[in-house]
C-alpha cells in the first residue's frame, strides 16, 4: 500500500508540470497584457514606460525563457511577486485567503456527504416513492439552477425580505467586541448561505449518484443470498450493498474538488468573502500572471491529492484491493 502511494506521488510531478506548461501557454494567450491594463487607461503613460514595465516583468523574454524562469522559482517553491503596484510576493496573498476557501469547501463537502449518501440509499431502497419522486425534482432542480441565480435568490429570500442572515464577508464589523459564543455564531450565520450555494448542485448529483449506485447493488445475486438467509434488511442495505455502491461514490468525490474550487470564485465573488476564487478572479482580470499561475498551481496539486485519496478510500471501502 505504501510503495503504491509512493508511486503515485512520484507520477504526481510530470503530471504537475504538463499542467503548469500548458496552463502558463494558455494564459499568455489570452487578449491583454498586464501593461496594457495598466497603463491603457493612463494618458501620460509614454512607451518607454511601458517598455520598462515589460522589462520589470520580465515580459520582454521570449515564452519559453519566461516558462524556465518561472519554473526555478517554482523548484524553491517560490511563486514570485505579484504584477499588482503593491508587488507583494504571490504566496503571501494565497496565504491569507486559502484557509478560507478551503474551510467552505471542506464545510460544503461534509455537507454533500452527510445528506447525499442517505437520500440516494432511501431513494434506492423505496423506488418511485414520494420521497424518490420528490429527491428526483431536487436533483432536476439542482442540475438545471445556476449557482449565481440560486445566490441571488438566497440573498434577497433569507437577506433582504427576511433579513435573517447577513449577505456578505465572514464576519461583522464590530466581531471583535464579541464574546466566543458570539463570534461563532456571527461567523456560522456569515458561512450559512455561500455554504448553501456551493453544496447545492453537488448534493444534487451526489446523491443521484448514489442511487443509481445502489439500484444496481441491490439487484446482485449476493444481496438475494443475504436476505434469504435471513439477515435484517439493515444489515443487508447498509453492511452488504453500501460499501459496494460507495466505490463509484468515491471516485467521484474525488474529481469534485477541483470543480468545488472552481465553484468558489462565483459564490466569494457573489458574497464578498475574502478567498482564493474572489483572488484568482482579480487575478485574471488584471492579468496578473503569477498570481494565476500560484493558484493553478495549488488547484492542480488538490486536484491530484483529491484522486490520490480516491484510490485510497477504494483501498479502505474494497479489500479486495487492499489484497491486490
Amino acid at each position: 500500500m505504501w510503495g503504491y502511494i509512493l508511486k503515485r506521488l512520484l507520477l504526481m510531478l510530470p503530471m504537475l508540470l504538463g499542467i503548469t506548461l500548458v496552463s502558463f501557454i494558455v494564459i499568455h494567450l489570452a487578449p491583454g497584457t498586464p501593461v496594457e491594463v495598466q497603463t491603457t487607461l493612463n494618458p501620460k503613460a509614454s512607451l518607454e514606460a511601458q517598455q520598462r514595465l515589460k522589462e520589470l516583468y520580465g515580459l520582454d523574454k521570449p515564452l519559453h525563457v519566461q516558462y524556465w524562469d518561472w519554473l526555478k522559482r517554482l523548484a524553491v517553491l517560490d511563486f514570485g511577486l505579484s504584477f499588482s503596484p503593491d508587488r507583494r510576493p504571490v504566496w503571501d496573498k494565497i496565504k491569507e485567503r486559502i484557509g478560507v476557501t478551503l474551510s467552505l469547501n471542506f464545510l460544503s463537502l461534509l455537507i454533500i456527504l452527510l445528506v447525499a449518501i442517505p437520500i440516494g440509499v432511501l431513494a434506492a431502497v423505496k423506488p418511485h416513492s414520494w420521497f424518490d419522486r420528490g429527491t428526483t425534482l431536487l436533483v432536476f432542480l439542482g442540475f438545471a439552477m445556476p449557482t449565481f441565480w440560486l445566490a441571488l435568490l438566497l440573498i434577497m429570500f433569507f437577506g433582504v425580505y427576511l433579513d435573517w442572515l447577513p449577505i456578505s464577508g465572514l464576519t461583522s464589523l464590530n466581531f471583535r467586541q464579541f464574546t466566543f459564543w458570539q463570534k461563532v455564531q456571527d461567523l456560522a450565520a456569515h458561512v450559512t448561505l455561500p455554504v448553501l450555494v456551493a453544496s447545492f448542485g453537488g448534493l444534487a448529483g451526489m446523491s443521484r449518484y448514489m442511487r443509481g449506485n445502489m439500484l444496481e447493488v441491490v439487484r446482485q445475486d449476493y444481496i438475494t443470498t443475504a436476505r434469504a438467509k435471513g439477515l435484517p434488511e439493515r444489515a443487508v442495505i447498509f453492511k452488504h450493498a453500501l460499501r459496494n455502491a460507495l466505490l463509484p461514490v468515491i471516485t467521484i468525490l474525488g474529481l469534485s474538488v477541483p470543480g468545488l474550487i472552481g465553484g468558489s470564485v462565483i459564490f466569494e465573488s457573489i458574497f464578498a468573502i475574502p478567498g482564493m476564487g474572489q483572488l484568482f478572479f482579480g487575478a485574471v482580470m488584471a492579468r496578473d500572471y503569477p498570481l494565476v499561475m500560484g493558484e493553478l498551481v495549488i488547484g492542480a496539486v488538490l486536484t491530484l491529492l483529491g484522486n490520490l485519496l480516491a484510490d485510497m478510500g477504494y483501498a479502505l471501502v474494497d479489500p479486495r484491493i487492499r489484497a491486490g
